[in-house]
């Protein structure tokens, strides 16, 4: 009989699909491929910070939980850097300027909900952010660089300072995921809270498309 597939490895091939989908909605595509504008980075930072803001003021609350703590390191941390971009992208005003799309909003519910309540619901979204962050969005920092001229101003999002080596800080946080002293059941909610965290990050393309359409229109 075969070994079990590792939780870890389960989860990434489950989530797999949902994650391309997001990748490559409309978007985020444009953004990528050089058809997105200036205006539209500053539109997907000014939303990001809604959501950080809220997974790491939940993360506080979650420094006391057993298993979620495991997962919090400061070397993650990027609401700091978050503001900087926007001071640097906005001007000093910034937070006035900026409102939740109603993606976000509901997205920021739904950290805020299992910040309070669940420890795996808030593993599922500090690992699909995070760990997300780490892997394609090296590439997305380095390519917003390259199209609008920034150095490290405007992009300090995805730079991760204090992570010398991100492949092996993956490799340590999938052996934190193996090692969660969650069952069968447990393990399935947890996949389906970062299915749900996919969905929500591709409708928030959605949103930001629309009201990009609005402004046009």
């Amino acid at each position: 009989m075969s070994d079990p597939i590792p939780f870890s490895a389960a989860l990434r091939e489950r989530s797999s699909r949902a994650h391309s989908s997001s990748e490559h909605a409309g978007f985020m595509a444009d953004l990528m491929t050089g058809e997105g504008t200036r205006d539209d980075y500053v539109a997907l930072v000014a939303q990001h910070w809604f959501i950080y803001e809220a997974l790491e003021r939940t993360a506080g609350q979650m420094r006391s939980d057993p298993v979620a703590s495991v997962f919090i390191s400061d070397k993650l941390t990027r609401l700091p850097a978050l503001e900087a971009d926007l001071e640097f992208l906005v001007g000093p005003d910034w937070k006035s300027a900026i409102t939740p799309l109603p993606t976000t909003q509901r997205y920021v519910d739904r950290i805020n909900e299992v910040g309070a309540t669940w420890p795996g619901g808030f593993v599922a979204h500090h690992y699909t952010r995070y760990l997300g962050d780490l892997s394609g969005g090296q590439f997305i920092g380095r390519l917003m660089a390259r199209r609008f001229g920034f150095e490290t101003n405007g992009i300090g999002f995805y730079l991760f300072e204090d992570i010398a080596d991100p492949r092996a800080f993956k490799d340590v946080y999938r052996d934190q995921l193996d090692a969660a002293p969650w069952d069968a059941a447990e393990q399935e909610r947890v996949i389906d809270e970062v299915l749900l965290a996919y969905r929500f990050n591709t409708e928030l393309f959605d949103d930001l498309a629309q009201a990009k359409a609005a402004q046009v229109a």
